[in-house]
């Protein structure tokens, strides 16, 4: 049996990461960042020359923007981090933004075979949104970027073993 597993420590020169966030709730997106930041450049020890970061005006417009860098920056990013926070509210706009924008990333990340990492928070209420961004339930900017540098080097691992 062939267990193919990956740490998160890239320390790849060639390893470029855009990160695309939503300006709307910012107060809360900016920890989700901050945490994105310093793991990658900490623990993945990318250097933050290599690390982009395309600030939107919210969560909906983060797939075209995705696919605008790619389209524009042809193989210049290794993988996408995307960051925002959508809080339900009483309409059903919440539950047609999140599945749109989860949906339509999925389809650009295979389309063009790059890691999109989905770093959205989508909660109930502010509270529980405050609590994904560092406080009691940990950092959801944190495990993105973890989960990144998991992706990229399980790829390079199976990359190496064709």
């Amino acid at each position: 049996m062939k267990i193919f597993e990956s740490g998160v420590v890239v320390n790849d020169k060639e390893i470029k990461i855009a990160i695309i966030i939503s300006r709307f709730n910012y107060f809360i997106n900016k920890n989700l960042l901050n945490s994105a930041i310093e793991t990658l450049t900490r623990i993945g020890l990318i250097k933050n020359k290599n690390i982009s970061i395309f600030k939107v005006p919210g969560a909906y417009e983060i797939p075209i923007i995705t696919k605008s860098v790619i389209e524009n920056f042809p193989n210049q990013f290794t993988a996408f981090i995307v960051l925002g926070t959508l809080i339900e509210g009483d309409t059903y706009h919440f539950k047609y933004i999140s599945k749109t924008i989860s949906n339509a990333l999925m389809k650009i990340s295979l389309e063009n075979s790059i890691p999109i990492i989905l770093g959205l928070l989508m909660t109930k209420n502010i509270e529980q949104a405050i609590e994904r961004a560092g406080s009691k339930l940990g950092n959801k900017g944190y495990e993105s970027a973890i989960c990144t540098l998991e992706i990229l080097n399980l790829i390079k691992l199976i990359k190496k073993n064709i």
